[in-house]
């Protein structure tokens, strides 16, 4: 029997070689992803209706001239703050000085007058009971004298009425506020047969904050307190508000008014809150974010917001069970206390929830989860502080 030729043990030795690679294992297969899963945070909140509003000026008035004359005098600079009584308009005086002057005279002639009447009214009764005078005499008198007190009467009137016109010769502030810039220049004749607004004042502090609430959440405002938005007006109920560049609501005011009806082409009230504003910082026409508080403290559950998710069924979490499999969960949000998100239905507590690595969880598949420290507040920083009750839910 013939060896094997050389040639056929190196085909041979190929093949088996081929065969072996093609029968190579598969790699194996990675494991669960990992997220961090932590349970909800447990805190009494209170829940809050959110608007937005404006400020407004708590009086405005526009100053006018009231007498006709040429302006004399502008006594204070655009823009400055005021006191009550403070004189800042002095209008052409000399015309009502001389018409007060008149009246006076006047006053004084009608005075005279009816001194005479008197006199002679006395005398020329005497005479008439000694037959030395006739009736028609004493008639005349008596008519002299009721026409001088008469007459009296109007002058001193006219000397009223040229003392007001001369004190509207002086226009001043009618409350502590700040004044506009003015409108009219010295030199101007003002108030010649047109009503000339001088400027205006504004008293800004305290200050109103206005604001209108929906039908919805107006009745659940008043199911909630058992009050009307009259009665909330009375009991000083609280306001939290916070401007454009500040973080969170870190004012607080009271409501002050309720409107009386509804806007039947909006479905709004109007309401209007009070807050002090010391040195007058706010000015009129700012733009606010409002809160007010609807009910007392409650327990309630809170998650960071990376835990909640959204799709067409509406806002949910992933929750991780004992067999470290992630299950979608349906929730109910409410609002947010210091960056928290509060979940009104949905939970009980005790569930693990992923709040970091959500896009590695698919609903169904197994993870690894890595507990971590139940959700906190955001650490504090030197921005305004806000309340610890303030926002929609709040503590």
């Amino acid at each position: 029997m013939r060896c094997p030729s050389l040639a056929f043990k190196l085909a041979l030795a190929a093949a088996l070689l081929i065969m072996a690679c093609g029968e190579q294992q598969a790699p194996p297969l990675p494991p669960p992803p990992k997220v961090t899963v932590s349970q909800p945070l447990k805190r009494l909140v209170t829940d809050y209706l959110e608007f937005t509003g404006n400020t407004q000026a708590v009086n405005t008035v526009q100053l006018r001239a009231r007498v006709e004359g040429y302006l004399e005098k502008v006594l204070f600079h655009d823009g400055d703050r005021v006191k009550k009584g403070q004189l800042l308009f002095v209008i052409q005086q000399n015309t009502y000085k001389s018409k007060l002057q008149q009246a006076l005279a006047d006053i004084q002639a009608q005075k005279a007058r009816l001194l005479r009447a008197q006199t002679e009214y006395a005398r020329f009764s005497k005479l008439a009971l000694e037959k030395a005078a006739s009736q028609l005499d004493v008639d005349n008198w008596l008519y002299e004298r009721d026409a001088a007190k008469a007459a009296l009467l109007a002058a001193e009137a006219s000397r009223d009425l040229a003392k007001l016109n001369l004190d509207y010769t002086s226009v001043t502030a009618p409350f502590d506020g700040r004044i506009d810039r003015r409108l009219k220049d010295p030199g101007n004749l003002v108030g010649s047969g047109e009503s000339t607004v001088l400027a205006e004042v504004n008293q800004i502090d305290p200050i109103y904050l206005y604001f209108t609430i929906n039908e919805r959440d107006l009745l659940r405002l008043i199911g909630n307190v058992h009050l009307s938005p009259e009665a909330a007006g009375k009991k000083k109920w609280p306001v939290f508000f916070g401007l454009a560049n500040e973080k969170g609501y870190p004012r607080q005011g009271r409501l002050d008014f309720a409107s009386i009806t509804v806007t039947p082409t909006t479905g709004t009230l109007l309401l209007r809150g009070i807050a002090a504003n010391p040195g007058a910082k706010i000015v009129p026409g700012l733009f606010v974010r409002v809160r007010v508080p609807v009910t007392e403290k409650k327990s309630a559950l809170l998650i960071p917001p990376p835990a909640l998710g959204f799709d067409q069924q509406g806002p949910y979490v992933l929750i991780v069970d004992e067999k470290n499999v992630v299950a979608r969960r349906g929730v109910v949000t409410g609002g947010e206390v210091d960056g928290l998100r509060v979940i009104e239905e949905g939970l009980q507590g005790d569930e693990w929830v992923v709040v970091a690595g959500a896009l590695k969880a698919v609903p169904g598949r197994v993870v690894t989860p890595e507990k971590g420290e139940p959700p906190g507040p955001p650490p504090r920083n030197n921005a305004p502080s806000r309340p610890d009750n303030a926002g929609k839910a709040g503590s």
